[in-house]
């Protein structure tokens, strides 16, 4: 079975990312992608529920998105992040850039205060 191929839509203030996103597909998709974006005014959402796929090539296309989206004052809002593509953004010091994405920043224990004589 083949995964479903990669798409982006544009539904008011959604854009949503469903399919597998590749090396391959990439390209084209930020593309389409960036066309929608330009199509539109208004602060975005980009739903992530559908997309199959946590690669590198996907925090790279959001961050190219992101930075269209930016250049013309308009706020992009990741939904539907992935456990996945959500560490993966952790290890790559990205979590922190794309607003929406989980933090995966490790929970501190509180220190005590410890007295020496």
């Amino acid at each position: 079975m083949t995964p479903a191929q990669a798409t982006v839509t544009l539904d008011n203030d959604r854009l949503t990312v469903s399919g597998a996103i590749d090396p391959l597909a990439v390209v084209a998709l930020r593309k389409e992608g960036e066309t929608l974006i330009l199509s539109s005014k208004a602060d975005l959402t980009v739903d992530l529920t559908a997309m199959t796929t946590a690669h590198s090539v996907v925090l790279s296309l959001l961050l190219c998105w992101q930075r269209l989206a930016r250049g013309r004052s308009q706020t992009l809002y990741f939904t539907g992040v992935s456990e996945r593509l959500g560490s993966l953004a952790a290890l790559s010091g990205l979590d922190e850039q794309l607003p929406g994405f989980p933090s995966q920043a490790p929970l501190q224990a509180p220190r005590e205060n410890q007295h020496q004589s």
